[in-house]
């Protein structure tokens, strides 16, 4: 598998919180999680509870689409990743990776009571200013 470029992997990897939609019935939901990003895998792993709305959504419907920004008012700074995937639960083979990925982000996580889920990132455009304006970067997952 194919990673993104060292670009949208840096940007990924230097924030932490991304803003998650889902939809049921062709009404749209957005979330915000904490996220770790696993690179190698191309996953943000997160916690959430199974009762919040976006999780009994994507039990209906796994595709999801997000964002996460750089809040800027410069216009020259303006950097963004929007993205597409598939979310789901890790599966038991997955689990402890996941876990280890999400706790060295956030140790303070092991206090929570909480459910770990993947979003399995299949496409990426990464809007980067610093390259010129509206310059956009584009990723899309082999296979």
């Amino acid at each position: 598998m194919s990673i993104p470029e060292k670009r949208i992997v840096d940007f990924i990897r230097k924030h932490h919180v991304v803003s998650l939609a889902t939809s049921d019935e062709n009404i749209p939901w957005v979330c915000h999680c904490f996220y770790a990003y696993m690179k190698e895998e191309n996953w943000l792993v997160f916690t959430s509870d199974e009762q919040t709305r976006h999780v009994r959504e994507v039990m209906a419907n796994p595709l999801v689409s997000g964002g996460i920004v750089l809040e800027t008012s410069v216009v020259n700074k303006v950097q963004g990743v929007q993205f597409s995937g598939v979310m789901r639960r890790p599966s038991e083979e997955e689990k402890g990776r996941v876990t280890r990925a999400y706790l060295n982000r956030f140790p303070f996580a092991v206090l929570m009571n909480t459910s770990l889920w993947i979003v399995e990132i299949r496409h990426i455009k990464m809007t980067d200013n610093r390259l010129g304006f509206g310059k956009k970067l584009i990723w899309e997952r082999e296979g």
